[in-house]
């Protein structure tokens, strides 16, 4: 971080006056300036002063007029200092309602504007001075590719900054403003692609941060990259990416599935649906498309995946990966006891009894073993913790083995169990690891007991081992034994922290067979 003397900063500076720039004399406790590629900005301590904390610092251009449905572009430059003490405004998205298990602390703050103009990143650093080389780690969030952003509560970096890590988050575009394709859009780019917006936006981040963030104390050539649900699935898509080598050394996954072998659509396939839309909109040019509201887009908006558009991807995810095409990182990965989504009404007893009996045959009642319908209490269980273990289970597990299958990476598997305290009880539910991992308990208004705040120390400190040497292990922490072709144990977090076989492999058997 580069530090100027007060002397500099009283200086006269001459530039234009803008609302989001500020020409100011820094009161004592104000944080130093740290020069980017783009300008210099300035930012805020945390209560303890140990920690340096830049919010809204711009990565990108705004994706507005023109620039909507294209690659993103460099940030202009700017004279003067830049104040970067508050997030920047969230990507386009409805308003986010707190549902079941899901409350304020998942969610985007409401006292932030939603907006086109969101490329943004923050920045939580205990360094003192730049080249300082730091570990890094880039939180990239999850929300379905359509909800979410840096600034959501559980994502807060200080915790783990004060123990010594440089931590980012980042935004990007969401839903059809990220991931929609069409033809005009493919003819007009320079690669003849569209769809995969949010995803370059992400790549630009990463390519930002590789940039800057010595400045910031950080090491540029030591840089994890962390996300879980869709940000899980935008990690494996740039792992999946040529234009993500050399980017980040390596991954945390968090419930991330992305690896059925047609998983995303191709160009031609995502440019139809993207036609379609654009149809109905009556919008039958560029011109037309760029001019229509951005709250008219978000209508009838639903979630959209990364496109095989020849350009971030090759070829479907799983065919990259099986062809050993992938970049090297070394990967921590893992899902959650309730890793389980039914977008439709469960099935009766009597319904997913025949439904097996007519897929698998006379191996329906082994089937039927593992995902018990005596009950249609029981058959709704059994659904989701078939989708838990066919899809979140799964994909993770071939993840994992294709990614160390040719000798250059290592991984290291966990099983996160733990149900947070409190009613109604929803279990180890989608997402509810990131609290813990990232040492954010005090953000979630639940009863925390001294078991949970020690799970989340220990989380938090395999997560930060694993930045800082690619090995999550440590003297003070239990042994979490490597992931490996032959050796396929996972270490549980739950009421105890323990290795134990993957829980779910006796379904894979199954699956494979």
């Amino acid at each position: 971080m580069r530090i100027f003397p007060k002397s500099l900063l009283l200086l006269p500076l001459v530039c234009a006056a803008v609302t989001s720039f500020t020409l100011f004399q820094p009161a004592a406790n104000d944080l130093a300036v740290v020069q980017t590629k783009s300008g210099l900005i300035s930012g805020t301590t945390n209560a303890t002063g140990d920690v340096h904390i830049f919010k809204g610092v711009p990565f990108a251009a705004p994706p507005v007029g023109e620039l909507r449905w294209r690659e993103p572009q460099p940030v202009a430059p700017w004279s003067g200092i830049r104040k970067c003490d508050r997030f920047g405004p969230n990507a386009m998205q409805r308003k986010p309602v707190p549902a079941d298990a899901y409350g304020e602390e998942i969610l985007i703050p409401e006292d932030l504007k939603i907006s086109e103009d969101c490329l943004y990143l923050n920045v939580w650093t205990p360094a003192k001075q730049p080249g300082e080389k730091r570990p890094v780690i880039v939180v990239v969030h999850g929300g379905s590719f359509t909800a979410g952003s840096g600034a959501v509560p559980i994502l807060d970096g200080e915790q783990t900054a004060k123990k010594g890590v440089v931590v980012v988050t980042i935004n990007y575009r969401l839903g059809i403003f990220g991931f929609l394709a069409h033809p005009a859009l493919s003819g007009e780019s320079p690669h003849h692609a569209s769809g995969n917006y949010g995803i370059l936006d992400q790549i630009a981040a990463f390519k930002w941060i590789k940039q800057n963030i010595a400045a910031f104390g950080g090491d540029p050539q030591n840089i994890t990259a962390n996300g879980g649900s869709a940000g899980s699935c935008g990690v494996l898509t740039m792992i999946a990416s040529p234009l993500s080598k050399g980017l980040f050394r390596r991954a945390i996954s968090e419930s991330g599935p992305l690896f059925k072998p047609n998983h995303c659509l191709t160009l031609r396939q995502a440019e139809a649906e993207g036609l379609k839309t654009m149809n109905e909109k009556n919008a039958d040019d560029l011109s037309a498309m760029r001019a229509i509201p951005a709250e008219t887009l978000l209508k009838g908006d639903y979630m959209r995946l990364p496109v095989v558009d020849g350009y971030v991807l090759s070829d479907q995810i799983l065919a990259i990966f099986t062809r050993e095409k992938q970049n090297d990182v070394d990967l921590l990965i893992g899902y959650n006891t309730g890793d389980d989504d039914l977008e439709t009404a469960p099935l009766t007893a009597a319904a997913f009894t025949a439904a097996a009996q007519k897929r698998y045959g006379q191996k329906a009642e082994i089937f039927l073993k593992r995902y018990p319908a005596h009950t249609d209490d029981q058959a709704a269980q059994s659904q989701l913790f078939l989708t838990r273990d066919s899809v979140f289970a799964l994909e993770n597990y071939i993840w994992a083995k294709c990614q160390i299958s040719h000798g250059k990476c290592r991984a290291w598997f966990y099983y996160f169990s733990h149900a947070a305290p409190g009613k109604p009880n929803y279990g180890a539910f989608h997402g509810s690891q990131t609290a813990y991992a990232l040492h954010n308990l005090y953000k979630w208004n639940k009863p925390f007991t001294d078991w949970d705040r020690f799970l989340s120390n220990a989380m938090n400190g395999y997560w930060i081992n694993f930045a800082v040497t690619g090995n999550p292990n440590a003297k003070d922490l239990p042994n979490w034994p490597a992931f490996t072709i032959k050796h396929t144990r996972v270490l549980q977090l739950g009421e105890r922290i323990t290795a134990i076989p993957l829980p779910a492999l006796p379904a894979f058997e199954f699956f494979k067979n």
